[in-house]
């Protein structure tokens, strides 16, 4: 019940239901990681829903409009989604082993917004970051280094 509140939360905050992004695209898959950092906590906080746009701004140099249209489709995809490996696997076909780090720190940057790194968030990273091949000491390493930079 709590979840399907937040996905109604999420959807009414980012728009029409159309896709604009492809099944395919390493964009869409990016954002619904994102997404769901964002939101298994049970929480989503306007920390975190800045901290989405900023990240997806700046990587992907979207419009406005865009963006809008990024973060929209993510919510349907992520809603949808039965499991990591839909998004995991396009990155991992598109993405180099230092941008598949990138992605990990992504993720840390979205757990800290909010200033608290709940144990689901944490279980998430780790998950993904074994999809992604990125090793224990590297999620570890962009942890701390995150954790530092955002928390002090």
């Amino acid at each position: 019940m709590m979840l399907a509140a937040i996905r109604d939360f999420l959807t009414s905050l980012s728009g029409p239901a159309d896709r604009h992004f492809g099944e395919d695209d390493q964009r869409l898959a990016l954002a619904a990681l994102l997404v769901h950092a964002m939101s298994v906590d049970g929480k989503i906080s306007e920390p975190e829903r800045d901290k989405l746009r900023d990240i997806l701004a700046s990587q992907f140099r979207l419009s406005d409009e865009d963006l809008e249209a990024l973060v929209a489709d993510a919510v349907a995809a992520e809603g949808e989604a039965v499991d990591l490996y839909r998004f995991t696997s396009v990155l991992k076909r598109h993405f180099t082993q230092e941008q598949c780090r990138r992605v990990v720190e992504d993720l840390w940057e979205i757990v800290f917004a909010d200033g608290v790194a709940h144990e689901f968030e944490e279980n998430l990273v780790w998950r993904v970051a074994e999809l992604l091949a990125v090793s224990r000491e590297d999620r570890l390493a962009i942890k701390a280094k995150v954790a530092e930079k955002l928390l002090g």
